[in-house]
C-alpha cells in the first residue's frame, strides 16, 4: 500500500475507527481482519467495548491476541459467559444488537449480500461459499451492519446477487436497517440514500480504478477524501501486541498461499509458546 503500512494494516485501522467506546462488538469465525481492528480500538480509543465472539462462543470484556492453534482457548479463558450458536443467533445478538462486520461473497449497490453460492443453480454452483452462519437471522434486526471486502473486484461487487443471505436497503421488505459502511482494499463507502457511495480512496488509488473493479455504476461523494494513514502507535500495536503472527494477512491470500502461511504461522506460534 505505502512505505509506511500495508493494506491489511490500513483496513484494520479503518475498522477500528468505526468502533465507539462502550458498544458491543460481534466477531464471526475466520475474520481475523475484523478481530484485529476491534482489538486495535480496544487498545486505543474504546477500552469500554466488549466482544461477543463466535470463537469460543463467549462474551468477553478483555480482548485476546490473535492466534491459530490456541484461538479458542484464548477467548474461552477470558469469557464472562458462554453460549451456544443458536442461543447467540436468536437470543443474544437480536437483543444486544452489537456492531458486526460481515465479509460478503457478493454484494450489490443496495448492500444486499450473498454468502451462499455463486451461480444461478444452487445444486451446481460455480463456487460454494461458506454459508450464512446466522446472517439471515440477525441482518433483519441489527442496526449496525458493516461490511468488509479484502479483495475488491467485479466478482464480489455485482449488479444482482445470485442468492440473498444478508439484507441490504430494501424499503419494500420493511425489515432491517441495511449496511451503514463498507471498507475494501481500495477504499471506504457509505450507503447514503440506500446506495453504496465511495467516500474515501486509499493512498495511491483513484476513483476510476475503484469503478473499474465494481460491477455497477458507483456514486462518488462530494469532496472525495483520501483515507488517513495509521499512526506509528497503531502500527506498533498491530505488529507487536495484537497480531505479531500476521494472521490478519490470511484474508488476502489464495488457497495455496494461505496454506503455506498457516504452516509458517503455526511453527512461529509454537516457538513463541516454547513448544
Amino acid at each position: 500500500m505505502t512505505a509506511e503500512c500495508t493494506v491489511d494494516e490500513l483496513m484494520c485501522v479503518c475498522i477500528s475507527r468505526q468502533v465507539r467506546d462502550g458498544e458491543p462488538l460481534a466477531q464471526g469465525l475466520a475474520t481475523p481482519l475484523v478481530a484485529a481492528g476491534y482489538l486495535l480500538a480496544w487498545h486505543t480509543h474504546a477500552p469500554g467495548s466488549y466482544f461477543a465472539s463466535a470463537i469460543g462462543q463467549s462474551l468477553c470484556r478483555e480482548g485476546a491476541p490473535l492466534g491459530l492453534a490456541q484461538a479458542e482457548a484464548l477467548w474461552l479463558d477470558r469469557g464472562l459467559t458462554h453460549f451456544g450458536f443458536v442461543q447467540a443467533a436468536v437470543d443474544l445478538l437480536p437483543n444486544v444488537r452489537p456492531k458486526e462486520f460481515f465479509r460478503p461473497g457478493q454484494v450489490d449497490r443496495h448492500g444486499n449480500f450473498n454468502n451462499i453460492a455463486i451461480g444461478s443453480d444452487y445444486r451446481r454452483p460455480r463456487l460454494r461459499l461458506p454459508g450464512t452462519g446466522g446472517i439471515p437471522d440477525v441482518t433483519p434486526v441489527l442496526s449496525d451492519i458493516y461490511l468488509y471486502v479484502p479483495r475488491h473486484s467485479r466478482v464480489t461487487f455485482v449488479e444482482r446477487v445470485d442468492f440473498l443471505s444478508g439484507l441490504g436497503h430494501n424499503p419494500a421488505r420493511r425489515r432491517g436497517a441495511g449496511p451503514g459502511y463498507l471498507v475494501s482494499n481500495l477504499g471506504q463507502f457509505d450507503f447514503e440514500g440506500g446506495q453504496m457511495r465511495l467516500t474515501h480512496v486509499h493512498p495511491g488509488v483513484t476513483s476510476a480504478r475503484v469503478q473499474a473493479k465494481t460491477g455497477f455504476a458507483l456514486t462518488v461523494a462530494p469532496g472525495l477524501a483520501e483515507t488517513a494513514l495509521p499512526s506509528a502507535e497503531e502500527l506498533r500495536l498491530l505488529r507487536e501486541e495484537i497480531d505479531p503472527l500476521g494472521i490478519r494477512k490470511l484474508e488476502f491470500l489464495s488457497g495455496p498461499e494461505r496454506r503455506r502461511e498457516m504452516e509458517r504461522m503455526l511453527r512461529q506460534e509454537a516457538m513463541l509458546n516454547g513448544r
